[in-house]
């Protein structure tokens, strides 16, 4: 299959004759946490390019539960520079996911914010100037939260308004930097609770099983994914 590699405007034209590597660094919703039938939509999709006779790009599954986007920004050199597979081959993607953890409240629901409102917006922007300046950069949103089934861990509270306020600096920073932002946390909402709440988990934070399945529907049907990601090999 071909790979797409960078140039200093569309950031996906030039094609190169070897498999496309796509690296998906973030949190839990990365990781797949929530999901035991099918590990996640980063799993799921590394899968479905796995199947007998097919070639599509190769997926790392780089999530780690708890992550910020500071220790996000921490691993990101390291993570890109080691997942090359070949000597002298680098990724050819990074798909960014991260951001939740982020607007979590401790101990209380007016408890003070995990990570400071200022701080995140400077850390997610020096994520992004990071992420940018080694290869094309693709954004996914967070999923909501089930407020009424808070605090998770028995000390984090999680809010709408807390999330809204994460995504929106997210998306402008994503629009600053000329990066694809899928805003699933709005475009989940909007389908309403009866169709979005039965999608989470016990929890209230991670997406379940179901979850996980329109998550990667999201993402699969995204202009930007389709896009970047080369997806002859994966069934509609």
């Amino acid at each position: 299959m071909l790979a797409s590699h960078p140039s200093q405007t569309t950031g996906i034209i030039l094609k190169q004759p070897h498999p496309q590597k796509v690296l998906v660094l973030g949190d839990s919703l990365v990781y797949g946490f929530g999901d035991p039938e099918g590990g996640g939509w980063v799993e799921r999709l590394r899968r479905l390019t796995m199947e007998p006779g097919q070639a599509g790009a190769v997926f790392y599954n780089l999530g780690v539960r708890g992550d910020g986007v500071g220790q996000v920004q921490q691993r990101l050199d390291h993570e890109f520079r080691y997942r090359g597979e070949l000597r002298n081959r680098l990724p050819d993607l990074l798909v960014l996911s991260v951001g939740i953890n982020d607007s979590a409240r401790v101990g209380n629901p007016l408890g003070r914010h995990r990570t400071d409102f200022d701080e995140f917006q400077d850390q997610i922007n020096e994520l992004l100037t990071q992420a940018r300046q080694l290869c094309p950069v693709l954004f996914v949103g967070m999923t909501p939260v089930n407020e009424q089934a808070m605090p998770f861990s028995e000390v984090l509270y999680y809010t709408h308004a807390d999330q809204w306020r994460c995504c929106e600096a997210t998306r402008l920073a994503c629009t600053s930097h000329n990066i694809p932002y899928l805003d699933v946390f709005h475009l989940w909402l909007g389908r309403g609770e009866p169709w979005w709440l039965p999608l989470i988990s016990a929890d209230g934070l991670h997406p379940n099983v179901a979850g996980y399945r329109a998550l990667l529907h999201d993402i699969l049907t995204w202009d930007a994914f389709q896009a970047a990601v080369d997806l002859t090999a994966v069934p509609s």
